[in-house]
């Protein structure tokens, strides 16, 4: 970017720091030095029980999310709050939780550690939000990768000075990143950083470059839900008023005859899994919803992909 930054802020290592960025504004994230990964987390200034979910993140892009990608809130919200304008590195990870104390004390034997839990709490305190507020990171130029066996694992990174994501704010947020704290991980190269932070301004061309979701029913807010408050108290106590209202409960199954053909029985016979046995009826609902994923589910940006069905 040639114009120049309205904010910029020096993470040190040890170190995170949060940032109110609002819709229509840009947070780089650069290497100072190359080689450091960092956490990032966000969360709706205006609501801070939204924030960014890796789970529902990982489902929609992948391990790996970049370029393109966008950071979704939790369900029932469910909302893009970010969107990812530029990555140069373009090794990023929602494979892994952030690291802790815990972890470095029962592995490493040190009871006093830089580690993303604490600094993510102490830099979102700023905020009034608590170390019970902390949810896992966004690990910002970490490679990873997940073995034939099933095992993930952590590689070095090549990252080098200059090097940055630009995330885009859909919504007002509260940004929040840190310095990973694993300087004896190969996370950042056995080594920790300083990382630089950036606010832009985001020009017509690159808020038109955003592609849109879909707003959907589904999507709750809080003044959807049956208990619209934020607890105020730790302790969980039952409510003798409760009753209970589960969505389409009682459910109800219909059984619907299927007459196959000959030609359409050995195509039958030869699309049905093994683990259903002779039930004819579980094996056809396999074929069914085998073909229904396939022709509906497709989509690398999930919910996105309701457009598509429509036009089908």
């Amino acid at each position: 970017m040639s114009r120049q930054p309205i904010l910029t802020w020096m993470l040190e290592p040890g170190t995170g720091k949060a940032l109110e960025i609002r819709a229509g504004q840009i947070l780089r994230v650069e290497q100072v030095d190359g080689g450091q990964c960092v956490d990032f987390n966000c969360f709706n200034l205006h609501d801070y029980k939204e924030y960014m979910h890796c789970g529902r993140t990982r489902t929609v892009h992948g391990f790996n999310p970049t370029r393109g990608s966008f950071l979704w809130s939790q369900p029932p919200r469910e909302r893009a709050l970010m969107y990812i304008l530029a990555d140069t590195y373009g090794r990023n990870d929602v494979l892994f939780p952030r690291c802790s104390a815990y972890l470095y004390e029962s592995a490493y034997g040190f009871d006093a550690h830089t580690n993303c839990q604490d600094i993510q709490a102490e830099a979102q305190r700023e905020y009034g939000l608590t170390p019970d507020d902390v949810h896992d990171s966004f690990n910002l130029f970490m490679c990873t990768e997940v073995t034939l066996d099933g095992r993930a694992t952590i590689t070095r990174q090549t990252s080098t000075a200059g090097d940055h994501v630009d995330l885009l704010a859909l919504a007002d947020v509260l940004a929040v990143a840190n310095v990973c704290g694993a300087d004896i991980m190969r996370t950042s190269n056995f080594g920790l950083k300083p990382i630089r932070l950036e606010v832009y301004e985001a020009t017509d061309a690159e808020l038109a470059a955003v592609p849109p979701t879909p707003i959907l029913r589904s999507q709750r807010k809080p003044s959807d839900f049956r208990v619209p408050a934020v607890k105020a108290d730790r302790a969980l106590v039952r409510d003798p008023a409760y009753v209970p209202a589960f969505t389409n409960v009682p459910l109800a199954v219909t059984g619907i005859p299927v007459a196959l053909s000959a030609e359409e029985r050995a195509m039958f016979e030869a699309l049905r899994h093994p683990v259903h046995g002779g039930d004819d009826d579980a094996a056809l609902r396999d074929v069914l919803f085998t073909w229904w994923e396939e022709r509906f589910l497709a989509a690398a940006s999930g919910a996105p992909a309701i457009g598509d069905r429509e036009e089908a």
